[in-house]
């Protein structure tokens, strides 16, 4: 096995021609079938009233992209079940009306385990973990109940994973890949490696879409969870985090916390119970074509004439965001009041249009942040607002082409995360929008690292430094505006979502696995 070096992977100074890229996945795959694993199944099965399946992909460019591989490889998806028809069906060959052709299989867990599994240990006990956001005086409190929910939830389905895993795998005569998706998975890779006798065993490359904190926040978790969970990573062949912070990160925590792993930073790599893992930053991003034809869709133009309606000739500042409390949408509220103290001539003149999807609100810290933020926007309008100028709009809902329309709209977007995997807004609006809008960004956003050359940067807990950074972008000379705005375009088109999947296994290959 060999060390990736800078020449055996493409380098991210150099764009790929697509043709050649699907050229070498072709060939990559000609003699190697490929296991996909994730929570979430590419396809969910609904059973129409007539008894009829209905087959509807999953929502995203990550499955798109995923998916794409089925032109040149045996593809597997192994998901949990999310509906009844999803059990039912177990495991089989769907053919979709697109031409896609793959094999679904699905673990079915007992309720629950699941609800341990999803709803205790990955969120909220992983997930916060892994944005820092543990108000650790109060929380968490890993009482017995959560321990069964470890013991009975994460560990039992990580090993339903590895079974159903195994038995795609034994079901094909080939060797295998196995393409593992973030926190929910962390105990997988080390049950699937008990299916298999020594040489034997599947090649593993494990993905993780959300931040991985400074080794000391890892102390959050009990040294038997912590361990179970570093020891999962450190059985898979390649792990791939967001951003170099990430991947060293994740080395700095296993020489922490796996006292018998030896961690060579210079290469990447952590050896342990004689197995070496590569860890190396893989930044995930778009998809730039799909999005740019929904962009020109006849259902984005009519919200786009809506929110033309909406702005009725003024400035126009964005967010597009999850309700959850990582992604700061309060402390947004709060600049933005700010800078309409500190500059009354934005008054009347600018609207801040927020577009948030639910999500996860049957856990209480999301229900809560819910509210605190319709309260933060109320302040706002109740302290500047006047009859014919209402400074906050607040739609909540998942209505992606909305949200499209919007990206083409604004002058200026705010992305101010406390911590963030990456942050694909920060991708989706360059690429559609019209008006040369700026982007401020924080810097604890994934998407920072390679979009810094073109964005306004902010620390997200600085309200009074956001509240300046968007007037800045407001007054900003329109030669600057467009300068940066091409920046971004560019930096963010030459490294889209299949670019991100095909330099993981471009790795793999110059690993030799």
């Amino acid at each position: 096995m060999k060390h990736v070096a800078s020449d055996d992977v493409p380098s991210r100074d150099r764009e790929v021609d697509p043709e050649c890229r699907e050229t070498w996945l072709t060939d990559f795959f000609a003699d190697r079938a490929l296991v996909i694993a994730a929570n979430r199944g590419a396809v969910t099965l609904q059973q129409a009233p007539g008894g009829e399946l209905l087959f509807e992909y999953g929502e995203g460019g990550l499955v798109k992209a995923l998916l794409g591989l089925c032109r040149s490889a045996d593809l597997a998806w192994v998901a949990c079940a999310l509906t009844e028809a999803d059990a039912a069906w177990g495991a089989g060959q769907v053919e979709m009306d697109d031409g896609t052709s793959m094999r679904l299989r699905f673990v079915v867990p007992p309720p629950e385990a699941y609800d341990g599994y999803y709803n205790v240990i990955a969120n909220p006990l992983l997930w916060f973990l892994q944005h820092t956001m543990w108000n650790l005086p109060v929380a968490p409190v890993i009482d017995r109940a959560t321990w069964d929910a470890w013991e009975e939830g994460y560990v039992t389905v990580n090993r339903l994973f590895a079974e159903a895993i195994a038995k795609q795998i034994q079901a094909r005569s080939r060797p295998t890949l196995v393409m593992l998706q973030d926190y929910h998975l962390y105990l997988t890779a080390h049950f699937l490696q008990e299916q298999f006798p020594e040489g034997e065993r599947p090649t593993t490359l494990h993905f993780i879409h959300i931040p991985w904190p400074g080794p000391e926040y890892w102390r959050i978790l009990p040294p038997t969870m912590r361990q179970s969970v570093l020891e999962g990573l450190c059985r898979v062949d390649l792990l791939g985090l967001q951003t170099r912070e990430d991947s060293l990160n994740f080395l700095r925590t296993c020489e922490l916390h796996l006292p018998r792993a030896q961690v060579n930073f210079k290469r990447g790599r952590v050896w342990c119970d004689n197995h070496a893992t590569y860890v190396q930053d893989f930044p995930i991003s778009i998809d730039v074509e799909a999005l740019r034809a929904l962009a020109e869709s006849t259902q984005v133009a009519e919200y786009r004439q809506e929110i033309h309606e909406f702005v009725e000739g003024r400035r126009l500042i964005l967010r597009v965001d999850r309700i959850e409390p990582s992604k700061n949408i309060v402390r947004g509220f709060q600049a933005f009041e700010e800078m309409l103290e500190l500059y009354p001539e934005h008054r009347g003149e600018v609207k801040f249009l927020a577009l948030m999807v639910p999500s996860r609100l049957g856990v209480d810290e999301y229900q809560d942040y819910m509210e605190v933020l319709m309260a933060a926007a109320g302040r706002v309008n109740a302290r500047f607002g006047t009859s014919d100028w209402e400074p906050i709009r607040v739609l909540v809902g998942e209505n992606y082409p909305r949200a499209v329309a919007a990206l083409q709209l604004y002058d200026v977007l705010l992305v101010n995360a406390i911590a963030d995997g990456m942050n694909l807004v920060a991708k989706e609006g360059p690429i559609v929008n019209q008006r040369a809008g700026a982007l401020v960004l924080s810097e604890r956003a994934g998407a920072h690292q390679q979009l810094e050359p073109g964005v306004l940067t902010i620390s997200p807990c600085d309200v009074y430094a956001t509240a300046e950074a968007l007037h800045q972008a407001l007054v900003m000379p329109e030669d600057e505006r467009q300068e940066r705005a091409a920046r971004l375009r560019w930096l963010i088109q030459r490294e889209d979502i299949n670019d991100w999947l095909y330099r993981q296994l471009k790795a793999l290959d110059a690993l030799n696995l």
